[in-house]
């Protein structure tokens, strides 16, 4: 089986710009029956064994490392308004939904992926997201990313083809470049090329020297690499900081119980969609679930 892990916060937003695209102003529930659309096209696809992470709330415990990470201020009330009802609205469908608090939904889907990872029903985990973090979570083409909009599957070849590093050292990457859509900024100086540079040669930021002619002997090739050794050895510490906000937690059992991956097999819709689909203004929903059902166990 091919398991499908979908990031609903991600969907939520890609929906949402979608229909601005081609309506201007969309239509107040218009993000969640995309959701519901595109979840449903999964299904009608073949998909059997899928689940859903949501960011319930976007603060998380990051919010306690780092004072400029993202929070719920910077979002488009649009698409916050939304996020409980595509909760909701997914349960109806019957797909399971993991509403993360303590931890955000990228958490989620690396923990999927790894109890998915570890089961030998499964061909293959496509985590369906290109959020560069769940990088981390590629292993070969057994454990993917599907990135939906341009119809492309990542794997690890892909990661290293992109970053220079392999998903391992994502999070290192992540730590010494920074992340401007999560909210911190890496270490001054430090970009994609010089840090691929260096991590293509020690992988992680830990294993680093602080002389940069110790860099050379190793046969790291970079510019400016006196100047970016320094300044990493004056900021070690807040490099390894931004390693960790970077790092995908892949146990959130003390926030959500995900289950087993018998839990995300799709049984079909719940008595509930019907309502769903009149309060998002789109009654084909309960049609394509019905018949996405035939042929089922």
């Amino acid at each position: 089986m091919i398991v499908h892990l979908i990031d609903g916060t991600y969907e939520l937003y890609r929906q949402h710009f979608g229909q601005a695209v081609r309506h201007g102003t969309p239509a107040p529930l218009a993000a969640t029956s995309g959701v519901l659309t595109s979840t449903l096209q999964l299904l009608a696809n073949g998909a059997t064994h899928v689940a859903v992470a949501v960011d319930h709330v976007i603060e998380s415990f990051r919010n306690d490392l780092w004072d400029g990470y993202k929070t719920s201020d910077g979002m488009e009330p649009e698409i916050l308004g939304q996020l409980a009802f595509m909760e909701e609205a997914l349960r109806a469908l019957g797909v399971p939904v993991w509403a993360m608090v303590k931890y955000e939904a990228d958490d989620a889907l690396a923990a999927g992926a790894r109890i998915a990872d570890a089961s030998e029903q499964v061909q293959q985990v496509q985590i369906l997201t290109p959020d560069k973090d769940l990088g981390q979570s590629v292993r070969g083409n057994r454990v993917v990313q599907f990135d939906r909009r341009n119809d492309l599957i990542i794997n690890e070849d892909s990661v290293r083809q992109k970053f220079g590093v392999g998903p391992e050292s994502i999070a290192d990457w992540l730590g010494l470049v920074g992340d401007t859509a999560d909210g911190f900024p890496g270490l001054q100086g430090w970009g994609a090329k010089s840090a691929s540079a260096v991590l293509g040669v020690y992988n992680s930021i830990s294993a680093i020297p602080d002389d940069d002619k110790q860099w050379l002997a190793d046969g790291v090739v970079v510019r400016g690499a006196t100047k970016l050794a320094a300044t990493l050895a004056a900021n070690r510490e807040l490099a390894m900081l931004f390693k960790k906000i970077a790092t995908v937690v892949d146990d959130v059992d003390d926030d959500v119980q995900l289950g087993g991956v018998n839990d995300w097999q799709w049984r079909g819709p719940t008595s509930a969609l019907r309502a769903v689909a009149t309060e998002v203004g789109n009654n084909q929903i309960v049609e394509r679930a019905e018949r996405a059902m035939v042929g089922r166990e």
